[in-house]
């Protein structure tokens, strides 16, 4: 197949690891999202993410078809959608798109960006990237607070634990993987809990020793981690413990440092 690429056009497209509506979702595409396709079996399409190099299937109508120049230009956007709860854009026939935060806006000029051949009006403030620093990942972390836990969601509206560790990451500038076990293989060593700072992740593992769990860490004694929510549970050198079980929920394994 000759090399294509697209772009997402809606504000939320479901990715799975097969071509059909009763696969599993494993992550999500955003809106501004630029993809490369691998294979197409209509109407599916697979692809891989330009941001994380996750690949799955999605229905290729939810995608617009790019040029390689202007591929490349989609992953060269400085702004992003703020994380607040309603962010409007509307397209040229006057009806609106409600974006989730973190979402792409590409070619961003005069008010407006640029989603392959349409143009999309957009009616709020743009969040700007800029340094991370421990106060700006406290304050992203906790605009995800009770979001509710949907496996291979990346939205308020349902996030899963790498979702959400990427999610503010990408409104903080930076770039992470998507899946916990390829965020932990990134980043630099902390040694000991007493060393953590606001916005270091820590990684936990299952019996087997497989990395399962991801969270951010907010204090010395404190993660925010999503777990049937995005909530804020007391950490320590055995693991996250949940007050409301009463127990340990999850069992530390690693903890690194990306900025």
């Amino acid at each position: 197949m000759e090399q294509k690429f697209a772009i997402c056009r809606v504000a939320i497209a479901p990715l799975r690891p097969a071509p059909s509506d009763k696969a599993e979702i494993s992550t999500q595409l955003l809106f501004g999202d630029a993809v490369e396709v691998l294979e197409q079996a209509e109407p599916w399409w697979r692809i891989r993410n330009a941001y994380d190099d996750y690949e799955g299937w999605m229905d290729f109508k939810q995608l617009i078809v790019l040029s390689r120049e202007e591929y490349i230009a989609a992953q060269n956007y400085q702004l992003m959608v703020p994380p607040q709860v309603v962010n409007a854009v509307t397209a040229e026939d006057g009806t609106a798109f409600y974006l989730p935060a973190a979402a792409a806006l590409p070619a961003y000029a005069d008010a407006a960006c640029q989603i392959g051949n349409q143009q999309f009006r957009v009616n709020f403030d743009p969040h700007q990237v800029s340094s991370p620093t421990e106060e700006k990942i406290r304050e992203l972390a906790l605009f995800f607070l009770n979001a509710p836990y949907l496996w291979g969601g990346r939205t308020l509206f349902g996030i899963d634990c790498s979702g959400f560790s990427q999610a503010v990451y990408k409104l903080a500038g930076i770039r992470i993987k998507r899946d916990a076990s390829q965020q932990a293989e990134q980043g630099q060593i902390v040694n000991f809990l007493p060393e953590v700072k606001t916005g270091d992740l820590a990684f936990f593992d299952n019996a087997e020793g497989r990395i399962i769990h991801v969270g951010i860490i907010l204090d010395k004694d404190k993660i925010i981690h999503a777990s049937g929510r995005v909530r804020i549970d007391p950490i320590d050198d055995q693991g996250i413990y949940n007050p409301e079980l009463g127990r340990y929920s999850h069992r530390t394994r690693i903890i690194k440092r990306f900025f």
